[in-house]
C-alpha cells in the first residue's frame, strides 16, 4: 500500500518545477556551519515554499497575488472566474492569514474536480472531523474509537494544519520521536509554523526549519511532531489543552502504530552524539514513559553526521565497539530493531519498570495503546487511580492474561489484579497465549469472566510443609465425580477448600465466591 502511494505521489509531482531550501535561505546559516548533512538543503519537486513566502500575510499579496502564487506553487491556471475562488481567497485575507496558512489549507482541495465549491468541500471536512471526535469520548473516562491526529505538520506550507485539511490526501504522516532534553537546555518558540499557538519548546541549539529540511530529504511530506502538533503548556488556551489532551494524548500511539517513524535520540533537531551518561540519563530516549509506543514498524535515526555513533563499526563477531559506550549503544539499536508495534502485556509491563516520566501518571498513560486501553488522559490523576481505569478500559483478552498469568494476590480493591505499585515493583511472569476474557461493567463496577468454568470443586491432600519456593501436589475433586491432579506453583497457600476453577490451557483457581471481587 505504501509503495502504492509513493507512486501517486511521484506522478502528482513530477510535472512540478524542481524547488531548492537551503539552510542559508531558511536561517541565514552557512551550510557549510550544519552539522547535520540533511539539514543543509532540499531539492525537489514536492511544492515546497521557503519560509519568506510562508510568512508574508496574503493582505500584502492581495487577492490577486495570493492566486498567482497558488497557480506557480501548484502548476495550475486558476483564474479569478474559476468557481468559488475569488470567495475563498477574500476569505483568507478576511481571516488575516500569511500565505503559508492559505497554501496549508488550500493545497488538497485546489485542484479538486467535483462538484461543490472549495469552501463547501472545507466545511464539509470540518463538520465531520468535530462530529468524529465529539462522538470519541464517552463520558470523560473512556474512548469509543481512537480518531486520527488532531493537527499535522505540512513540511510544504510549513505551517500546522487539522488534520480534516490533509484528509485522503497522500499517505499517512510520518511522525517524529525525540529525546526531551532538559529544561535547562530548552528554549520555547513562538513561531508562525503552528500559528503562535502556543510556545513551542526545543532545544537552543536546535532550528524547526532545519529539522523541515531533513525531513523533506526523507521524502515526508506530512509529519507529526509532538511540540507542535499536541498543545502545549503556556499558550492563551490552557483551558482547551486540558480539554483536548483527554483525547489527544491517548491516540499518540495511533500515528506512530505501523510506519517508519523518524527519531531523534540526542534531543529533537540536533546532531546524534554520544558521550559518558548519556545512556543512563533520565533524558535518555531509551529510558523516557512515553517513547515506549513510539518505536513504529521501522525507524530511521535523524541528525546522523558521518564520524557519528551510528558509523561506528564493531570490534569482533560478538557485537563488541571500540567502547563499552558504544557496544551499549548498538545493542539498545538492536532491541528496537526487533520491536514491532504489537506489545505483549507483561513484556510492555517489565520495560515500563525501567523508565521514567516527569509526570508520574505519564508512566501509566503511556501503556494505554500498547495494552488497547481506550482510556482518556488526566494529567492531575494518580497513578493508582490511572492504572485502575486503563484496566477496566483494556480489552478482555488483557484482562484476562492478568487474570491466568499474574500469580500474586492484587494489594488493591481487586483481589485478582495487582496495583500500580505492585506492577512496577514485583517482578512480572512471563507472557502466553490464554484465551479467557475478562471486561469490567462501568456500572456495577463488577469484572466479569467469559471462557470455560467448572463452578464448583476441592482442592485436598495438598503436600504439608512450607510453599515458598516448593511446589506442591494435591487432588481436585470436582462435583460430577471427575478427579484432576493439583500442581500448585503459586506464592500463595491454597487450602483444602471449595474452589471456582475458570480455564483456558492452564487454570485460575480461586476460594468458592471471591473470584468476582
Amino acid at each position: 500500500m505504501q509503495t502504492v502511494q509513493k507512486l501517486i505521489t511521484h506522478f502528482q509531482y513530477i510535472t512540478l518545477p524542481k524547488v531548492t531550501i537551503s539552510a542559508t535561505i531558511e536561517t541565514g546559516q552557512a551550510e557549510s556551519t550544519i552539522k547535520v548533512p540533511k539539514q543543509r538543503n532540499y531539492t525537489g519537486r514536492r511544492p515546497v515554499i521557503p519560509s519568506s513566502l510562508a510568512d508574508t500575510p496574503c493582505a500584502t499579496l492581495g487577492v490577486q497575488g495570493v492566486l498567482d502564487r497558488l497557480n506557480a506553487t501548484l502548476g495550475t491556471s486558476h483564474t479569478l472566474d474559476t468557481p468559488s475562488v475569488l470567495s475563498v481567497l477574500e476569505d483568507c485575507i478576511v481571516k488575516n492569514y500569511d500565505f503559508g496558512t492559505a497554501y496549508g489549507r488550500l493545497r488538497n482541495v485546489w485542484n479538486k474536480k467535483n462538484d461543490c465549491t472549495i469552501e463547501d468541500e472545507l466545511r464539509r471536512r470540518e463538520e465531520e472531523d468535530k462530529e468524529w471526535r465529539r462522538k470519541a469520548l464517552v463520558g470523560d473516562n473512556l474512548m469509543k474509537s481512537t480518531p486520527p491526529p488532531r493537527r499535522v505538520w505540512d513540511l510544504c506550507s510549513n505551517r500546522v494544519v487539522p488534520w480534516w485539511i490533509k484528509n485522503g490526501a497522500e499517505e499517512w504522516p510520518r511522525p517524529i520521536s525525540h529525546a526531551w532534553v532538559d529544561e535547562k537546555d530548552r528554549v520555547d518558540v513562538w513561531t508562525p509554523i503552528n500559528g503562535k499557538e502556543w510556545p513551542v519548546p526545543i532545544p537552543k541549539d536546535a532550528n524547526l526549519n532545519l529539522i523541515r529540511i531533513e525531513m523533506l530529504r526523507l521524502r515526508v511530506t506530512y509529519t507529526w511532531l509532538d511540540v507542535l502538533c499536541l498543545r502545549q503548556k503556556g499558550g492563551p488556551r490552557e483551558d482547551l489543552r486540558a480539554e483536548e489532551w483527554k483525547l489527544d494524548v491517548p491516540t499518540i500511539g495511533e500515528v506512530y502504530m505501523w510506519v517508519r517513524v523518524v527519531i531523534y535520540l540526542s534531543g529533537l533537531g540536533r546532531p546524534l552524539s554520544l558521550k559518558e551518561g548519556d545512556l543512563e540519563s533520565d533524558r535518555c530516549w531509551f529510558r523516557r514513559a512515553w517513547t515506549l509506543q513510539e518505536v513504529g514498524k521501522k525507524r530511521i535515526i535523524a541528525g546522523d553526521t558521518p564520524d557519528g555513533p551510528m558509523h561506528a563499526e564493531p570490534v569482533d563477531d560478538n557485537g563488541n565497539y571500540e567502547t563499552e559506550m558504544l557496544t551499549s549503544f548498538h545493542k539498545q539499536l538492536e532491541h528496537i530493531e526487533g520491536t514491532t508495534s504489537s506489545f505483549c502485556l507483561f513484556d510492555t509491563l517489565a520495560d515500563m519498570q525501567n523508565r521514567v516520566s516527569t509526570n508520574p501518571v505519564d508512566r501509566v498513560a503511556g501503556l494505554a495503546f500498547c495494552l488497547e486501553a481506550n482510556h482518556a488522559y488526566h494529567e492531575s490523576e494518580t497513578p493508582e487511580d490511572a492504572w485502575t481505569a486503563l484496566v477496566n478500559a483494556m480489552g478482555g483478552h488483557m484482562g484476562g492474561l492478568i487474570l491466568f498469568l499474574y500469580p500474586g494476590v492484587g494489594l488493591g480493591c481487586k483481589k485478582w489484579r495487582p496495583t500500580w505499585e505492585q506492577v512496577m515493583m514485583e517482578p512480572l511472569p512471563a507472557d502466553d497465549d490464554c484465551w479467557g476474557f475478562v471486561r469490567h461493567d462501568d456500572e456495577t463496577d463488577e469484572d466479569l469472566y467469559e471462557g470455560p468454568c467448572i463452578e464448583q470443586g476441592f482442592v485436598r491432600g495438598l503436600n504439608t510443609g512450607s510453599a515458598e519456593g516448593v511446589d506442591r501436589y494435591g487432588e481436585l475433586v470436582v462435583k460430577d465425580c471427575r478427579r484432576d491432579a493439583a500442581h500448585i506453583q503459586h506464592p500463595v497457600s491454597p487450602t483444602n477448600s471449595q474452589y471456582l476453577k475458570v480455564r483456558t490451557h492452564c487454570w485460575a483457581v480461586s476460594v468458592y465466591g471471591t473470584l468476582k471481587r
